[in-house]
């Protein structure tokens, strides 16, 4: 507890409000990686999806790579969300905000730096296999932590900054112009209440984000 507080102060005085965290005491553990899980019958009920979304969605339901946890495949290519529950029914899908910069990685350390001193160049949402954890940012606000140590996680759509456009963006029929966040996977108020924290708000879940410059089988290790 000592630790986390120091922590939490420190976040504080470095100014990383939406950085710094707080996991939900009350999410249900993780499941053991080796315990056997039913396999998800992963169903995207109708919703236009990406061949790669799709791609994916099989493997995780041949594989129960879910480990009986909700699951949340992010397509970055198409600036789109889709949140299933554990038994690979689909809750919800809807268009986000990615990060603004193009790209697979993460810069190393970007946790841990106040929003000022991040590069746009540096605004990145990286891909891969992440199991999330429900928590708040220190200004209280409910997000999805995808991977705390790198200030990723899934939350509703701020508007204190018009010039920004987000809602617009959010709003418009194309993913050219999704790429704005930096780095988080925002989507808006009504999806993130209804489907994204009514799913994922208490108990982990696995994210899946997928790559938009290597192909979805390197970066998950797909055969």
């Amino acid at each position: 507890m000592r630790k986390l507080l120091s922590g939490l102060l420190k976040a504080a005085v470095l100014g990383v409000g939406v950085l710094a965290w707080l996991p939900d005491a009350s999410a249900q553990s993780v499941p053991a990686v080796l315990a056997a899980q039913p396999a998800p019958a992963v169903d995207f009920a109708g919703a236009k999806a990406s061949p790669d979304a799709r791609y994916m969605g099989r493997w995780i339901g041949d594989l129960a790579d879910n480990q009986g946890m909700p699951f949340v495949i992010v397509d970055k290519k198409d600036a789109h969300i889709y949140v299933f529950d554990a038994a690979g029914k689909l809750v919800g899908h809807a268009a986000a905000l990615l990060g603004l910069q193009p790209g697979d990685h993460s810069v190393q350390g970007i946790g841990q730096r106040a929003l000022s001193q991040i590069q746009p160049w540096e605004r990145t949402t990286p891909s891969g296999r992440f199991v999330s954890v429900p928590g708040r940012n220190l200004t209280g606000e409910q997000v999805i932590w995808i991977d705390h140590h790198q200030g990723l996680a899934i939350h509703r759509i701020r508007t204190n900054s018009p010039h920004e456009r987000r809602p617009q963006r959010l709003a418009s029929a194309t993913p050219e112009d999704n790429r704005i966040s930096m780095g988080c996977v925002v989507v808006s108020l009504d999806f993130f209440e209804n489907v994204v924290n009514a799913t994922l708000g208490k108990t982990h879940a696995v994210i899946y984000v997928l790559p938009e410059t290597r192909a979805v089988s390197e970066v998950f290790g797909l055969h």
